[in-house]
């Protein structure tokens, strides 16, 4: 953050962030933080991760299929790849997201559903080929 000292909120966002996205995903993040998107980093760290995803009504996996089928139904690509990808480190199966975009597809549209799910092949074969090296 600016000069301030990152706020509670912040730091405990980054905690989480980093426990569902992984260091990697973070730290290429902040490194291509310049200061014209730093507030929307701020923003998203501090909100999105430090206020909804670290609450604990919820568990880590139910957050992470709810947003798989929110980013689905929007049609965020690449917001769906990159929660699909963590889900590993959610504890959100494979059959979890199915069941997510089976949803998606009655309440939000199978065509949105259909892209979503050939988002979320393409991943899977990313992830098992890179448990295979």
């Amino acid at each position: 953050m600016n000069d301030a000292a990152p706020s509670e909120r912040y730091r405990q966002g980054m905690i989480t962030r980093r426990a569902v996205l992984g260091d990697r995903h973070v730290d290429r993040a902040q490194s291509a933080t310049t200061d014209f998107d730093r507030p929307f980093q701020e923003l998203i760290t501090e909100t999105a991760w430090g206020n909804v995803w670290s609450r604990p009504t919820w568990t880590k996996r139910e957050r992470s299929m709810v947003t798989i089928a929110l980013l689905a139904a929007l049609g965020h690509d690449e917001e769906v790849a990159m929660h699909v990808r963590a889900t590993a480190n959610t504890g959100a199966s494979r059959d979890d997201i199915g069941e997510a975009l089976l949803h998606v597809a009655i309440y939000a549209g199978v065509p949105a559903a259909n892209r979503a799910i050939k988002i979320a092949k393409q991943v899977f074969e990313q992830m098992d080929a890179e448990q295979a090296v």
